[in-house]
Parts: structure tokens; sequence; C-alpha cells
């Protein structure tokens, strides 16, 4: 794309970055059309105009090269942060994404987030694009050269250094962990006949979970197939299961209060008690909400919207533990939550010690939407260095270590993860290390990508 805009005009620049744009998201989030025609095109033609204002930048851009090598990565980070964060986020398929099974250059997450990962991709593309294109810009300007390489091979080196040098120690027991895949599709979900078929389903696959005698059991989101008040005759036979199998239950159910919905995980005890209750506290726009309900009905024409409300706190479970006095300390992040890194970072700084995440992506059928998904919770757990467990409807569930490392993944014996059912069991262990500096200090890195870029603003202005 950089080779592409040479010589053209601001204009032309933006035009071929957002039509490069409108591919690129036709291509990534396709799947929406098994839930809304209009609204995917609506939002990929929303979400392009970044690459477009991107494109605009790169062809403006007229610094010296030394500031060139910083200052185009740092701009590509502020557009996905602001995406991130504009009209409540849509921080889905960062470029630094594309990287995480690249276990060494992922570390740097528990410092810069994955913000870090996406400036090193963007850097090394305008490193080979200067190269290739201008090799008299390596010969003149070797510091340059010298700056880009310096930065890779630091990235590189403390990711060597986090995965094999610096081990995280435990204050707990392992806790055997086990997820139910159950395998219910959203035709089914919600159907009144189909109940007692998708309660039976639970229950016979966390049967087979037993004999691994786990000390937690998890059902995705939206698990219990009934508002859970307005038919509680599900919720005791929850229950029941819970005290006669001796195991504690977390999963997810609709709950109602005071006349308002919440999409909710609850925790059971092994004598049927509950333990905590999360209510989602970062609900999908247009999904779960209408914003501006009163202004934008018409959209209930557009996209099937729930009527939820928000949660209001930063709920940490206590796991009461057999093998030590203090309770397992986790928090729950429902859905696409763990896609915004500052939810899990609240829950780490209240005392998380690990983290889950219950989702359903059966709405997207048989797609790459699990995947791309998935792809956030590797993330998740390396900013923090938690564990992160995940339990999903149609997949992909499973167990990611503190480094990003995939443990191990509920698969059946053709590689498939999604779409079939059953249940997979992992150890996950609590750290007893201070939280990470990702943690404590939050997008410091992105502080730093700004005064970059406005640094970058006033040297373009100043120049004749």
């Amino acid at each position: 794309m950089f080779f592409a805009i040479e010589n053209k005009s601001k204009f032309k620049a933006f035009l071929l970055f957002y039509l490069t744009g409108v591919i690129f998201w036709s291509g990534i989030i396709y799947w929406l059309v098994h839930v809304t025609l209009p609204g995917l095109i609506i939002l990929v033609l929303y979400l392009a105009l970044y690459f477009g204002l991107f494109g605009l930048i790169v062809s403006t851009c007229l610094l010296p090269t030394t500031y060139y090598v910083v200052f185009i990565p740092a701009a590509w980070v502020l557009l996905e942060y602001i995406r991130g964060h504009l009209f409540t986020g849509f921080p889905w398929a960062l470029l630094g994404y594309s990287q995480y099974l690249n276990l060494p250059v992922i570390q740097i997450a528990d410092i810069t987030g994955a913000w870090g990962v996406s400036f090193l991709v963007i850097m090394v593309n305008v490193l080979v694009y200067k190269v290739i294109g201008h090799g008299s810009w390596v010969i003149g300007k070797k510091q340059n050269l010298l700056l880009a390489i310096l930065l890779l091979f630091l990235s590189l080196g403390y990711g060597i250094y986090k995965l094999h040098l610096s081990p995280i120690t435990y204050h707990l027991s392992p806790i055997k962990i086990s997820v139910i895949q159950s395998n219910i599709s959203q035709d089914l979900k919600w159907n009144k006949s189909s109940r007692d078929f998708i309660m039976e389903r639970y229950f016979s696959i966390s049967n087979g979970a037993l004999k691994d005698k786990p000390d937690l059991i998890i059902w995705p989101e939206a698990a219990l197939p009934v508002v859970l008040e307005e038919e509680p005759s599900y919720y005791e036979r929850a229950k029941d299961f819970v005290k006669e199998a001796n195991a504690p239950l977390l999963f997810g159910a609709v709950t109602l209060r005071d006349n308002i919905y919440y999409n909710s995980a609850l925790l059971i005890s092994t004598e049927g008690q509950l333990l905590g209750k999360y209510d989602k506290l970062h609900l999908v726009p247009f999904g779960e909400y209408i914003p501006l309900r009163k202004t934008l009905s018409f959209l209930e024409t557009v996209v099937p919207i729930g009527d939820f409300s928000r949660g209001r706190e930063y709920t940490v479970f206590n796991l009461p533990t057999t093998y030590y006095p203090l309770p397992a300390k986790f928090s729950v992040l429902i859905c696409f939550e763990d896609l915004f890194p500052d939810l899990s970072r609240e829950f780490v700084k209240g005392g998380a010690g690990f983290l889950v995440n219950i989702t359903n992506d059966a709405w997207f059928k048989r797609t790459s939407s699990p995947y791309q998904h998935f792809c956030a919770s590797v993330f998740r757990a390396v900013e923090n260095r938690v564990f992160l467990v995940r339990a999903a409807n149609t997949g992909v569930s499973g167990f990611i270590a503190p480094t990003g490392k995939i443990i191990s993944l509920l698969g059946d014996k053709f590689g498939n993860n999604i779409f079939i059912s059953g249940y997979e069991s992992q150890e996950v262990s609590v750290s007893k290390q201070g939280n990470s500096f990702y943690t404590r200090y939050g997008d410091i890195f992105v502080t730093a990508c700004f005064l970059f870029v406005l640094g970058g603003i006033i040297i373009f202005i100043k120049r004749p």
C-alpha cells in the first residue's frame, strides 16, 4: 500500500486505503451477514474510514526519515485505539492479533498491551518499504535502519527472556477446571420445546467431566435456556446437579431484577448456595441494547436487538479450595468483553488470579468468527500475566497460559474446535507475583504514541 500511493494526491491515497479497508473488513467480519446484512455493510464502511485516514496520514507525512520510522506505526496505533473506544469501541482484529501464535513477539504486551505488537507489525512494513523502495535511504541514513532493527530485537529479546528466564511462581495448588461446550444451535437456544433437551445436554457432558475430579465446572454464556427468575425450576435443577456432583458450577444466564434484564454469570457452591453473581459491564451496542434508543429506535428493524442493562460492579469471585485455606479469586468476561483490555485490567487489579471468558458465538455459524474472537483472549492473558479459561457454546473453548501459550483446546479427532460438543479439563494456577506493568499502568504506550504523533505534526508545520 505504501508503494501504491507513491506520487498520488492525498485524495487518491485516501481512496486507495479506504478501498483496502473495505476489502479487509469485508473479509474479516463477513460472518455478520448471518445476523444483519445492512448492519454488516454499515459497519464495513465505517471501519474502512480508519484505513482511509491512515493513508491520508502516510501520504501527508514528509517528516525527517528517522521520525518516519516511529511516526507511521504510532499513527496506526492511535487509530486502532480510537476505533477500540469510539462509539463504545470495536477493537476487533487489531493488527497485533495476527501474531497471537508468535510467542516471543507478543510478550511485550505485558508492557504495551496489544498495541505494541501492532506497532511492531507496521514498523517492519515501513522498514521493508524503505529498504526495497529507497536503497539510498539505507546507505545515507543508517541510523534509521539501526533504530528499527534495535526496537525489533529489543522486543524479541524481552520475549525470549519472559518465556525462558522469568518463571512465574504461584501461591495456590493448581485448580482443575472443566469447561463444557454444549454446541447448542442458535435456533434451539431460546426455543421453549428445547429447554429440557438443553439442560440434559449440559448435565450429560458435565457428568462425563466429573471423572477428572474438577474443582470448578464452567458452562458458557446464557447456558440456562430461560430467564432465571421467570423459570426458577431450571435454576433449581442446576443447583441439584451441583450438590449431587459435589463440584462448584459457574454458568451464564439471563437474570431479571426490578424489571431490568442482565446478561449474568453465577457461581454455585457444592452446597447449592449462590457464591456470587456478575452482570455484564460492556454490552454489545445494537445487539444487546440500542444507544440513544429514542433517536435510533428505527434500528430495531435492521438488527435483532436485546433489551439488557449493564452491570455496575467489577465482580471478583471467591472459589473455595480444597487444599488451601484461602479461596481462589477469579473474574468473568462475558461474550466480547475479552476484547477490551481495560476490563481485564480492572478485574486483575481487583484481585482476580485468573480470568474466565464465557461466550456464545453460535450466531455466526461455521465461520472464522470464533477463531478471531479467541485471538483476543490470548492477549488478555499475556497483558495481565494470568491464566485465561474459555467456555464457548459452540467453540473455541480451552486454556491459555500467562505467556499466551495455548495449553489445550477442546476438539474432536478430526481437529475441529467449533460446532462440536464435549469437555476439556486442565489445571490452572494463580500467580503470586505482583501485577504486570500493563495491569498497573494501562495504556502508557498509547500515550507515548500520541506524543510522537503530536511531535511529528509540530515538526511538519514548522518545516519549510
